[in-house]
């Protein structure tokens, strides 16, 4: 039925990604990225920990409702992040500690809620990564509808599933299955680039004549 089904992940990033792309920095893939892919600066970490990488298993939920996202949680493998369109609303906790508990059990590499969460204190408090947009004590329906494993949107970042989810305190995005390669190839230069340039910096070596460059270029004026 449309707007309330279970869909089959047909195709998902290869595991060898996610040990490559766990070392880089959201920073870096956004600015190979054009900076013009992310989860927005509403969702942010609520976990104690490093980076979560990992393939989306993706749900469409009636906003305040997690019947279908109990169904993802179920049916994801190991290592796979649960991302969740709850169309931003705060109303309602789409998840609490019990959900998070689940998913931790069963191996899962974390949970995307664009919505709100509960029991924010003892989520916080773990190093099971969670995203989320908001808190709420006020607790879900499980009625749907819903969809899992259907192309999804946060804040316009198209998600699909299997594309290779990633995230760290500075926030979340998205990499297309398809240009993982790129993105890492890209990202990785930028990486060494960025710690060589901090070598430098604490070397007291740094160069900065691209700033009065840049300023003659644009014609700015600069008084002697």
């Amino acid at each position: 039925m449309l707007g309330f089904k279970v869909c089959k992940r047909q195709e998902t990033v290869a595991k060898e990604w996610i040990t490559k792309f766990a070392d880089l920095p959201v920073a870096n893939l956004s600015d190979v990225m054009s900076r013009m892919t992310a989860g927005g600066a509403p969702l942010r970490p609520f976990y104690t920990g490093g980076r979560m990488v990992g393939p989306a298993i993706t749900v469409k939920a009636r906003p305040g409702d997690n019947l279908m996202v109990h169904k993802a949680l179920d049916i994801a493998e190991p290592g796979d992040i649960v991302v969740v369109d709850a169309g931003g609303d705060l109303t309602n906790a789409i998840i609490g500690e019990l959900m998070v508990a689940h998913a931790e059990q069963r191996g899962l590499g974390g949970i995307v809620i664009f919505g709100a969460i509960r029991d924010s204190a003892e989520i916080l408090a773990g190093s099971f990564p969670v995203f989320a947009a908001g808190v709420t004590h006020r607790g879900p329906y499980k009625d749907g509808p819903g969809e899992v494993n259907v192309p999804i949107a946060i804040n316009g970042m198209v998600i699909n599933p299997g594309d290779l989810v990633c995230g760290d305190p500075d926030g979340l995005l998205s990499v297309p299955a398809e240009f993982v390669e790129e993105v890492f190839v890209a990202a990785s230069k930028k990486h060494a680039a960025e710690t060589k340039q901090m070598e430098n910096i604490k070397l007291g070596q740094n160069d900065r004549a691209w700033v009065d460059a840049t300023l003659a270029r644009l014609g700015c004026t600069i008084e002697a």
